[in-house]
């Protein structure tokens, strides 16, 4: 069975994320065709990218580095949590994505985004990050307004409509997620030579 990471993308303290993301568990777990767990990236204390070595190679010198790697390479595919800051992700979230390469390799991703206008733009940038990082992400997205899912901006009272919607993202993102399975079993991920090639530049190190 799939395991499913629900990525949360804010450690701001008083977030809204926090109950996003539990709202969107509660309606995965009512799935039978996956595992669904979340994974708070408030809990891993991640620094702003300290190691030494790109991501590529893997080489991790930290233990917040190791600990996060390890969770993130247990999941088949993740649902993604994130708020719109300035037309774009949060810098936690980014950040958070940046510190690993191949264990998001040839994974599945959904989005669950909320602001102004839906948070919209902020999963226009995450689909060009995954892209980079081989991450196959689904055309079916969540979008929640501030203005109608939020009362007075703040407390979560997202309209139901929302629920199928989540179930339509979920339908795909399991659908790919297996799609996908025989590359992650086979280990496929940076092609040979790509790494030195792209040590200069191309991940932005």
């Amino acid at each position: 069975m799939l395991k499913i990471g629900i990525v949360s993308g804010s450690t701001r303290p008083g977030r809204n994320n926090e109950a996003v993301a539990r709202w969107v568990l509660g309606l995965a777990k009512q799935r039978q065709d996956a595992e669904f767990e979340l994974v708070d990236i408030a809990d891993y204390k991640l620094p702003l990218f300290n190691e030494r070595m790109s991501p590529l190679f893997g080489q991790y010198t930290h233990e917040h580095t190791k600990r996060w790697a390890e969770k993130i390479a247990s999941f088949d595919a993740y649902v993604f949590v994130t708020p719109e800051y300035n037309h774009s992700t949060s810098g936690a979230l980014k950040n958070a994505i940046d510190y690993l390469y191949r264990e998001w390799n040839n994974k599945a991703a959904g989005f669950v985004s909320y602001g102004g206008v839906g948070g919209v733009r902020a999963v226009e940038h995450l689909r060009l990050v995954m892209a980079e990082l081989m991450v196959a992400t689904v055309r079916a997205q969540v979008a929640l307004s501030l203005l109608t899912d939020f009362e007075h901006f703040t407390t979560f009272k997202p309209d139901p409509r929302h629920e199928a919607e989540i179930q339509t993202m979920l339908d795909q993102l399991v659908a790919w997620g297996e799609a996908l399975r025989p590359l992650r079993s086979q280990g496929r991920s940076v092609p040979s030579g790509a790494a030195s090639r792209r040590s200069d530049g191309g991940h932005g190190w």
